[in-house]
């Protein structure tokens, strides 16, 4: 089981999942049926596992050669590496795609689709070992979750909606720049060409800190579009967090400071996605 649900990446689906929710409570528009919204979450809970899951099956060879994923469980041998797995992983996609369809509309699961696309095709098989950009246009993966949950609610998708997703894809790369400072060594050792392998740490955490000024920027401006004090005050008190540990990475851009703006970020999202859910749950309580 353990092997299950690092192979899938669960942790990071769940997030995803959220996110879609969070694009869903943002929206203005008639609220779905709950049976609609679960199916939608679970959907796009399922799509970004099979993403995970082809992330590891594509990239047995560079796991074996990094530290940080060698006890991963196609490379450990816990898990036997063969076609059948491909099969699996499709056959997961397609359904996670056809049920967001046909709980919601097309829209909807063009987006779901578009997620688990961006992260295995575009980010993994494309881009994450011949460009530094690898993880910036590899976020957009975030961001069509959030647009997967805004569109089951209207596919025109509204202002708060887009913004959301802007927040989210600025977040992905600092969040995982500041983890390519902690593992530069393994990255270069793999041949990665993460952005401080080929731009240096310093240059690395100077863009994390811009990335966070503005990304944190537009989560705070979201809040004049729609949601309310709860929304603010968790983007406020993440966004001023992450900042903090941004800013201190570079000023000081050693592993330290890195982990800590790793873990900062991850707080950040948590907090700006709870509040965005909770909010909305709260507002469409009041207008109940």
């Amino acid at each position: 089981m353990k092997a299950l649900l690092n192979l899938f990446k669960l942790r990071i689906g769940v997030a995803i999942a959220l996110t879609a929710v969070a694009g869903l409570m943002v929206s203005p528009g008639s609220a779905l049926e709950p049976w609609q919204g679960l199916v939608l979450t679970l959907a796009v809970l399922v799509s970004s596992a099979a993403a995970g899951a082809f992330n590891q099956f594509y990239e047995v060879d560079l796991d074996a050669r990094m530290a940080r994923t060698r006890r991963r469980p196609f490379v450990s041998g816990r898990m036997r590496h063969h076609g059948g797995w491909l099969a699996l992983i499709v056959a997961l996609t397609g359904i996670a795609v056809a049920a967001a369809w046909l709980a919601t509309n097309a829209s909807a699961a063009l987006y779901t689709f578009l997620g688990a696309f961006f992260y295995a095709i575009v980010y993994t098989v494309w881009l994450k070992r011949r460009s530094a950009w690898n993880i910036v246009i590899g976020g957009l993966a975030g961001s069509f979750a959030v647009l997967a949950g805004a569109a089951a609610v209207s596919p025109q998708l509204s202002a708060e909606a887009l913004l959301l997703a802007l927040v989210l894809f600025l977040w992905t790369p600092p969040h995982f720049w500041s983890l390519s400072i902690v593992f530069r060594d393994d990255y270069a050792g793999a041949g990665v060409p993460m952005l401080p392998v080929v731009k240096g740490d310093r240059f690395a955490a100077w863009a994390i800190f811009w990335h966070a000024i503005v990304m944190v920027g537009c989560s705070l401006a979201l809040a004049l579009l729609g949601p309310g004090w709860l929304y603010l005050a968790c983007a406020a008190v993440g966004g001023a967090l992450l900042i903090r540990r941004a800013w201190l990475l570079a000023l000081a851009p050693n592993r330290a400071n890195a982990m800590a703006s790793f873990h900062a970020s991850l707080i950040q999202l948590s907090l700006l996605l709870l509040g965005t859910i909770a909010d909305g749950w709260m507002r469409a309580s009041l207008g109940a």
